[in-house]
């Protein structure tokens, strides 16, 4: 009965350092999203106080880079629904990269023009 417990107790230490290692995992993904909206927010008020070419390609590059910081967020919560069906994965995964590919080319765009 003894060695039943302490498998118990195990199992019910395992559970808590998996529900806090979630909990610190939703709080970087917060950082996250909550440091590159401030990028683009920063980049928006670059852009409306000297509105050039450059200035405005690159908060469009941030604003595009927040969206898929924001849609991985949403794919890694959901993601474990689409887990069994592998076509529905690879769309999921697609659409999160997508922004990032056109954020980092205006920014890129930003940059070099």
């Amino acid at each position: 009965m003894a060695h039943g417990s302490f498998f118990t107790q195990t199992i019910g230490m395992a559970d808590i350092s998996i529900w806090i290692a979630r909990g610190v995992l939703i709080l970087l993904r917060l950082a996250l999203f909550g440091l590159s909206l401030g990028l683009t927010v920063i980049s928006f008020q670059a852009y409306t106080k000297q509105q050039s070419e450059r200035l405005q390609y690159a908060f469009i590059g941030f604003a595009f880079i927040s969206m898929g910081v924001a849609v991985s967020n949403v794919i890694a919560q959901i993601g474990w629904i689409a887990s069994d069906q592998e076509l529905v994965r690879i769309f999921f995964q697609a659409s999160e990269t997508i922004p990032f590919i056109v954020g980092f080319a205006m920014l890129y765009l930003s940059l070099y023009r």
